[in-house]
């Protein structure tokens, strides 16, 4: 290689026209009583973390995890016992759902070979927890969710620590979506407010097209507060966040009593109150409250729609094994949380002001140093097994001290690799003669990788003399 060895130089190089890449679901609303779904939705209801403590009586049968041991053929809710008896007969009148409790004593894994493992499940509905998830529980829900599941958060109002052992579901839920290994930066993009509303009726948006708030088991029109809270949102953490209903005098982003979102293929929904799921029925020695048949609110629609909802995220197969919901997969794609989510060689991932973002303050900045060097940069992701499109794709700048048009000293490569490091493809090669202003997007196809987990890895490959920098930045993995 010609030249002399030199320190890492800093070129600050125009930015390229900012291009969007968007993804959409379209979702199709049912007005009729639907038809048997060919696989039976698998929805598991959480009794492990303390949902029967004080006066809740979070369960919809005492028979677990098989509600149909109390009673294989439902007809009123009186048939299982539990306050969220009415939940579960209404899902499983439709003999489209197959619904499971984890019984207390359990955890939450994902992966196992357990019968309550979530990837045996398409929904995992959370009733007021009020015991702190363990980090393998938190990694197992998170996982879970990003690989196509969904994910029912229900609430209670800051202080309603039935078990006295510090923590509420305000707490909990807080605790899971910013301390967790899997994302931590604001994954859903709401986090859960710290209050005790006493009372209020919030209202639906107006929105006909809303699958949760006019689906097939009605249309959702109010809620209740009974001492609950609301979330606030975070659009430009996960622009997918939406508030479906909101306390009196809230709107936008403030006040979002029921709210949905999704994370890399699944959907989640939040609730800000447990009143409206309890139906007055079930334990003796509980004090509980009719909310879901109050006539001044829709809530059992509410809960219904958004159970049909979260359950078409996961299809046949749990966690993302089915069908597949439009997403981008991709966690902190424009590295503005740092390393967040990113393996990467020490330095790599800067705002360093020598090399130009494409969006934001960070990129990725590979090589660079004029010297011997290599540096990496790799995420795992899962594309879930129903999807037919799944497109990686970045903005690459590539700035060189190279004066040679025909040698490629200085590379960079984009590869594939399988769960045990293999390369499974090598998806490109780029260098120093790739060298040109501002940044380029690149576009690869990665659907024959539909159903595994795979991890996308850079590797930045420099000589000894000359410097060459390879710039990533807006990184995106979307499926459909």
């Amino acid at each position: 290689m010609p030249g002399s060895g030199r320190s890492r130089r800093r070129f600050t190089t125009a930015l390229a026209g900012l291009g969007l890449l968007v993804t959409a679901a379209a979702f199709q609303v049912g007005t009729g009583t639907p038809a048997h779904a060919a696989t039976a939705h698998r929805v598991l209801f959480d009794n492990a973390h303390a949902e029967t403590a004080g006066n809740a009586d979070w369960i919809i049968s005492t028979s677990q995890p098989d509600p149909l041991g109390q009673d294989s053929t439902p007809s009123a809710e009186t048939d299982w016992t539990g306050a969220l008896s009415s939940w579960g007969v209404a899902l499983q009148k439709t003999g489209d759902y197959s619904l499971k409790t984890l019984p207390s004593g359990s955890s939450l894994g994902y992966g196992g070979t357990s019968a309550t493992d979530l990837s045996n499940f398409d929904t995992l509905v959370l009733p007021e927890p009020n015991t702190l998830f363990t980090s393998a529980e938190k990694t197992a829900i998170m996982t879970f969710v990003k690989n196509g599941g969904g994910l029912f958060m229900i609430s209670d109002h800051t202080g309603a620590d039935r078990n006295n052992d510090g923590y509420d579901a305000v707490e909990i839920f807080n605790d899971l979506m910013t301390n967790n290994s899997v994302d931590s930066t604001d994954p859903f993009g709401f986090s859960v407010d710290s209050l005790s509303i006493s009372s209020d009726h919030p209202a639906a948006i107006s929105d006909s097209t809303d699958p949760v708030l006019h689906g097939s088991f009605g249309t959702v029109t109010k809620s209740l507060i009974a001492s609950g809270t609301t979330a606030t949102l975070k659009p430009a953490d996960n622009p997918a966040v939406k508030g479906l209903l909101y306390r009196t005098g809230y709107s936008g982003n403030t006040g979002a009593f029921f709210a949905t979102s999704t994370f890399g293929s699944g959907r989640v929904a939040f609730w800000g109150d447990s009143s409206p799921i309890d139906d007055g029925t079930g334990q003796s020695g509980n004090t509980l409250y009719d909310g879901w048949n109050d006539s001044t609110a829709t809530d059992a629609a509410l809960a219904l729609n958004a159970t049909e909802w979260l359950s078409g995220a996961g299809g046949s197969s749990g966690g993302g094994g089915g069908t597949c919901t439009a997403a981008q997969l991709l966690a902190n794609p424009g590295f503005e949380s740092g390393a967040t989510s990113w393996t990467a060689s020490s330095g790599v991932i800067t705002n360093d002001t020598g090399e130009a973002a494409r969006t934001g303050s960070y990129k990725a900045w590979l090589n660079g140093y004029g010297s011997a060097h290599t540096d990496t940069l790799a995420q795992s992701v899962t594309i879930p097994a129903g999807c037919t499109s799944a497109t990686l794709s970045f903005h690459l700048h590539v700035d060189t001290a190279e004066t040679t048009t025909s040698t490629a000293y200085d590379t960079l490569k984009a590869q594939v690799l399988g769960s045990s490091g293999t390369v499974l493809s090598t998806l490109a090669t780029y260098s120093n003669l790739n060298a040109a202003s501002g940044y380029t997007q690149r576009s690869f196809s990665l659907a024959s990788y539909a159903g595994q987990t795979v991890t996308i890895k850079f590797t930045g490959t420099e000589g000894s003399t000359l410097q060459t920098s390879f710039v990533l930045d807006d990184t995106a993995l979307t499926v459909s």
